[in-house]
């Protein structure tokens, strides 16, 4: 008899840890605060309770797929280990230096964020490749040495090596990290050439102090997790999300967990990818909003829009360039601290400002009665009739208005002369009017319309927000799925098997050397193959190749996508025809007699996508059981309205609902707003249209 597939999904956000057990077709799952001091702890309880609802024990799962904001947290908050960086002499302050550009141009009082490392636990060797990957000076064992005492006798955890050029030539840093081993053999090593083998030192050189610095907490959150699970008596496999949208091990994730930095929001972008190929929606605008942040994201032609870079721990009002950029495969996405915990304050010029502060799960909002005095935007929903105080997060945390009251009028309405609901209104509005705005400049940037898109919302808060974004943003239908609560760890138990491996080469195609070319990208086959195959899957494994290209004098590229034959059978007029024709498609026009050059090479080894059935819509059907009435504040029209409370339980496929009306489950509340109507469509999904 063959035993029953039971997988785990979790997701460990910022506010509440997300819990999803699939029994076969069946599929059950709980919230669970955070607790932040042992991140395991509420895992277990999530667990315990979704196998009572079940009817299982835990022995009973043979798999388990996490995401984690625990690396993220620990670069925003500077907690990670002890951690040195060797590198070249001479480039012991780039990533000090960064790359001199002004984040705010008009900005006098502009302040950089500090490195990850101050300068004097960054340490120089000397020795020297060039830019083609020569030796230009030896490096001896004599000349490391006296850095590795120095190291010793301070008493550090881990050390990261980024060494100038090392991407094409890893000789010298594979010396240092031997020389390391031998004389300080418990300590944790993280090389550039690995972690991230591409041209760019800064970004380079950040990604490796990055891995360094987490790599320490990982690795003990990892090992404390198995042996939590192992006393629960389960043995199953492990595997992490990783921030390209893929699933790897559990020892991949402990070697390189800067891979790890997004991998969160990077399992509800696959979410919101698993709905849109069930719509057959080739525009989709996925959009994430739990306690902390909220996540946009455009997804064509059912796939995540990906990236080589992303910054963390922006401290500059979110701004692009003030963060730190990590140089790995990432689901591009714009990300801004807009959650359900986010608290707001009144700036110098009188103005409502919401986050990126974070009341998260301790204290949490005000409301939650845990201590929080000041207002976060889950008060607002509260005291706008958007949330049911005795029903929230399935009747586990019950929420105080009369907290909520005080607190948007002592932080907000006492200075602006304003009472609790008109506080609540403008700290609501202020809220989604940032998310709309991001959404706005993200669809800018990559030139897209979003009025011809499709909204795919999900987080514990997003459906009580997404309906007033569609609004703002002209985007005339809004898909919330089953599970939208928790959509990133359901998410997780949809993504494929992947890891994406870099390698940086520079080549004119005026020097296009065919073999060469071949061997780059045949030697990135194996190595992302290798990484699938360490997760002990059965399945195909397929590649998916990438080269990134510009024009001469340009200062960054866009990514060129290959199939396998243009890849394994490499020409120089394919590659030139495929520059062209997706740089027009981005800028409008080729440019006229400009050399053309590539400078990384990527391959990602993938397991492929979940097969999925497309969904026969519904249109119309039986009005939806409503359970109750109760007043809800419509921002569009600034006023309180009558809505129809219904038990989303209760829809049924065709079921509909006119808005104004409000549709509850235990972990989440969808707000169709009076400007729009939903209907049940089979798969449970909520389906919202502008009204005709």
């Amino acid at each position: 008899m063959t035993k029953q597939s039971v997988r785990l999904g979790i997701d460990i956000g910022g506010t509440f840890t997300d819990v999803v057990l699939e029994v076969g077709n069946q599929t059950y799952s709980t919230k669970v605060l955070t607790t932040y001091i042992a991140p395991e702890n509420a895992i277990i309880d999530g667990i315990q309770q979704v196998c009572t609802k079940a009817i299982i024990q835990p022995s009973d799962i043979n798999q388990i797929i996490h995401g984690t904001t625990l690396a993220t947290n620990a670069l925003i908050e500077r907690r990670g280990a002890k951690t040195a960086l060797i590198t070249t002499q001479g480039f012991r302050d780039v990533i000090e230096m960064r790359t001199e550009s002004r984040f705010e141009q008009y900005d006098l009082n502009l302040t950089l964020p500090d490195p990850l490392l101050p300068r004097q636990m960054r340490y120089t060797v000397p020795g020297r490749i060039d830019a083609s990957g020569n030796e230009l000076k030896p490096l001896t064992r004599a000349d490391i040495l006296p850095i590795i005492d120095e190291i010793a006798a301070a008493g550090y955890q881990s050390v990261a090596i980024g060494l100038i050029h090392s991407y094409l030539n890893d000789t010298h840093e594979k010396l240092v990290r031997d020389v390391l081993a031998e004389s300080i053999p418990d300590i944790m090593i993280s090389l550039s050439s690995e972690v991230s083998p591409q041209m760019r030192e800064y970004e380079r050189f950040n990604t490796v102090v990055a891995n360094a610095y987490i790599k320490p907490l990982m690795k003990s959150y990892l090992g404390r997790l198995e042996g939590r699970l192992q006393d629960e008596g389960i043995n199953c496999n492990v595997f992490l999300m990783h921030s390209g949208g893929g699933i790897i091990s559990i020892e991949s994730a402990a070697n390189f967990p800067v891979r790890l930095v997004e991998s969160g929001p990077a399992g509800g972008a696959v979410f919101a990818a698993n709905i849109a190929a069930k719509y057959g929606l080739d525009k989709v605008l996925s959009f994430d909003m739990g306690g902390t942040t909220a996540k946009i994201c455009l997804i064509k032609n059912q796939t995540p829009k990906t990236s080589r870079v992303f910054e963390v721990a922006r401290t500059y009002r979110f701004k692009k360039g003030s963060g730190m950029p990590i140089s790995i495969p990432v689901i591009d996405m714009v990300e801004i601290g807009a959650g359900g915990g986010s608290l707001a304050n009144i700036d110098a010029m009188r103005q409502i400002r919401v986050g990126p502060e974070s009341a998260g799960s301790e204290p949490g909002p005000a409301c939650y009665g845990r201590g929080g005095a000041k207002p976060a935007v889950t008060d607002a929903d509260l005291i706008l009739g958007r949330l049911d105080p005795n029903n929230f997060a399935g009747g586990s945390i019950k929420l105080d208005a009369s907290l909520a009251e005080n607190a948007l009028k002592s932080e907000l309405g006492d200075q602006l002369k304003m009472d609790a609901t008109t506080s609540a209104f403008g700290l609501a509005e202020v809220v989604d009017e940032n998310m709309a705005n991001a959404a706005r400049v993200h669809a800018v940037e990559n030139g897209e319309d979003l009025s011809e898109y499709t909204m795919i919302a999900f987080g514990g808060a997003a459906p009580l927000h997404a309906g007033r974004l569609c609004e703002k943003l002209g985007v005339n239908r809004l898909l919330v799925p089953p599970g939208a609560g928790v959509g990133s760890a359901i998410g997780f138990l949809r993504a494929p098997f992947s890891f994406e491996a870099n390698r940086s080469v520079y080549m004119t195609l005026k020097s296009f050397d065919p073999k060469k070319v071949k061997d780059i990208l045949s030697n990135l086959k194996i190595e992302a193959t290798a990484f699938v195959q360490n997760c002990n899957t059965v399945s195909p494994i397929l590649a998916e190749f990438k080269v990134y290209m510009r024009y001469s004098g340009q200062g960054w590229e866009i990514p060129i996508t290959l199939n396998e034959n243009q890849a394994m059978n490499p020409n120089v007029s394919e590659f030139e025809n495929r520059f062209i024709e997706d740089y027009t498609k981005l800028f409008g026009r080729p440019v006229e007699g400009m050399n053309i050059e590539i400078t990384v090479w990527s391959v990602n080894a993938t397991t492929p996508p979940e097969t999925v059935s497309r969904v026969a819509e519904k249109i119309a059907g039986e009005a939806a059981l409503i359970q109750c009435n109760r007043n809800l504040f419509d921002p569009a029209l600034a006023e309180f309205v009558n809505a129809s409370v219904i038990l989303r339980e209760h829809m049924k496929s065709g079921s509909i609902t006119q808005g104004p009306s409000i549709i509850t489950e235990d972990e989440t509340t969808i707000i169709v707003p009076s400007s729009r109507d939903a209907i049940c469509q089979p798969d449970g999904c909520i389906d919202i249209t502008r009204k005709i």
